[in-house]
């Protein structure tokens, strides 16, 4: 159930020209609050069991460890999330680096299998 919020507003007749509308308000009739602008904020997240990098333990919303470390002198556009076949996610470099001595998820030890590849 939305809720409402009584607001004053300059009584005038219609055939008030915009110019006439301070005049009103100068005779004791002014508006409480007038918006100017709405700017609408969303925010969002990947649909995964846990929001943390079983690897780095960082955030996934957030850079890996090794784009941290070179933020200054590396491209970091390029740290993404990559998902197995078994819907675990993780920092592209973080498995990248995981796969290099094992070929299996850091969670569940199931054979890695990549399902998805892509931007956060």
């Amino acid at each position: 159930m939305a809720e409402t919020m009584e607001v004053d507003t300059p009584q005038g007749t219609p055939q008030d020209k915009p110019q006439d509308k301070p005049k009103a308000a100068a005779k004791g009739k002014r508006t409480r609050m007038e918006i100017k602008k709405w700017t609408s904020v969303a925010l969002w997240a990947w649909d995964m069991d846990t929001d943390v990098c079983a690897i780095c333990r960082n955030n996934n919303m957030e850079l890996c460890l090794e784009c941290q470390a070179e933020q200054g002198t590396k491209d970091t556009a390029d740290c993404t999330l990559a998902w197995g076949s078994c819907n675990h996610a993780f920092h592209f470099h973080c498995i990248s680096r995981w796969l290099k001595s094992r070929n299996s998820c850091p969670l569940d030890n199931s054979e890695w299998v990549w399902q998805n590849y892509g931007r956060r």
